[in-house]
């Protein structure tokens, strides 16, 4: 069990003990891959991994930040009026963007505080450590100095910094996601419109275990912009003769019958993908619905396979992971969950199979790549929230 022993970080660096204490998640996204920019829907949920802090009011406008993450970086400290973006800051600039927009939105921060942070989100396997960051710094104000931010605008302001202040061009799942998780429930989202819906997820039987390729994912950017930008050409070739604005609009029906009109091969894999798989968050949340996680697991296969095949965002090593799952007993489903070419993969798996999965799954891989993946099992839980003081010891 990871234990959190921030209360005794807090008062070996500021000097006193804290007042209060938050948490946010990390995310995973469980079926509904690069549907977002083509105006579908995502089910993603909020996962027990996530960044917890501490924190105290001062009386000053100072703003002094550690994290036992980056313990080399030491406290950052910043003025309440000083709020711009500070390489030297790293991390913390993080913060510094949502308590900028923040107050830029209008609610009042009337003086500074000490925080102690600390995250178990393992680095870089693309669960989102960044929003968990933003909302917990949002949730953290919001109980400090009671603003009663509504939670859809902490959200948004947290997308605001990832785009603006930091730099990063995502959409609003994560921050969604971890700022709306709810435990036990993934969440159907209209990127587009943000209309959401819970999903029960019962999992009594089952784990979901996310398992990291180890890989860096160098090829994602150039790769993401490459499937926009044939997404975007599939558009407006199907736009000659259909009266849509988006590719999540279309059935597979009437895909099937129009696909034709796109002359590219290449293009129209691209665009079958997204409007497959948008169904398939559909139908995701009519199984989970009627307690057919059986039927949940057998679309996500197939995802994974039209993110292979048809979207070729997978690689030889998310592939290894996947095909490795699909082979061991136990397994409901698999599939990649990120962007793709590297990051992680995640499969539900029967609880007294959990251990033979990870040591069998793990060992193909390595045979197969040269070196190790890691496995962790998550479980579904709440978003971004305060919490009791001594649950981080």
């Amino acid at each position: 069990m990871y234990v959190i022993t921030l209360n005794k970080t807090f008062l070996d660096v500021f000097g006193v003990l804290p007042k209060q204490a938050f948490f946010a998640p990390g995310r995973i996204n469980l079926i509904g891959e690069h549907t977002d920019y083509n105006g579908g829907h995502v089910f993603p949920c909020a996962i027990t991994y996530g960044t917890y802090a501490v924190a105290r009011q001062r009386e000053d406008q100072l703003i002094r930040l550690y994290s036992k993450n980056f313990p080399n970086k030491g406290v950052i400290e910043f003025n309440l009026n000083e709020l711009d973006y500070d390489q030297q800051h790293s991390w913390a600039n993080y913060p510094k963007g949502m308590l900028r927009y923040i107050i830029e939105a209008g609610f009042v921060i009337p003086t500074g505080f000490d925080c102690a942070i600390e995250g178990n989100i393992p680095n870089g396997a693309g669960l989102s450590s960044s929003a968990s960051i933003e909302l917990l710094t949002g949730v953290l104000v919001n109980g400090l100095y009671q603003l009663e931010i509504p939670r859809l605008e902490l959200i948004k302001i947290g997308k605001r910094v990832e785009n603006e202040f930091i730099g990063v061009n995502s959409g609003i799942m994560d921050q969604f996601a971890v700022g709306m998780g709810k435990k036990d429930a993934g969440i159907l989202l209209d990127c587009q419109t943000l209309k959401y819906e819970y999903a029960p997820i019962q999992l009594e039987n089952h784990k979901i275990i996310i398992m990291n390729t180890n890989k860096r994912r160098e090829l994602a950017d150039s790769k993401y912009n490459e499937r926009r930008s044939e997404c975007e050409e599939a558009l407006k070739q199907l736009q000659q003769k259909l009266p849509i604005e988006a590719l999540g609009q279309l059935s597979e029906k009437e895909f099937d019958e129009n696909q034709q009109l796109i002359t590219n091969e290449t293009v129209r894999k691209r665009a079958k993908h997204a409007v497959y798989e948008n169904v398939r968050t559909i139908k995701a949340l009519d199984e989970l619905k009627a307690g057919n996680l059986t039927a949940f697991g057998q679309l996500m296969n197939q995802s994974h396979i039209s993110l292979r095949d048809d979207y070729e965002v997978t690689g030889v090593e998310l592939d290894s992971l996947v095909e490795a799952a699909w082979n061991h007993p136990g397994v409901l489903g698999a599939r990649m969950t990120g962007a793709g070419f590297g990051g992680c993969a995640i499969a539900i798996v029967e609880n007294e199979e959990v251990d033979h999965f990870i040591a069998n799954v793990g060992s193909a891989y390595k045979e197969t790549i040269g070196y190790a993946a890691d496995f962790y099992v998550a479980s579904i839980g709440d978003g971004a929230k305060e919490i009791e003081l001594e649950e981080v010891k």
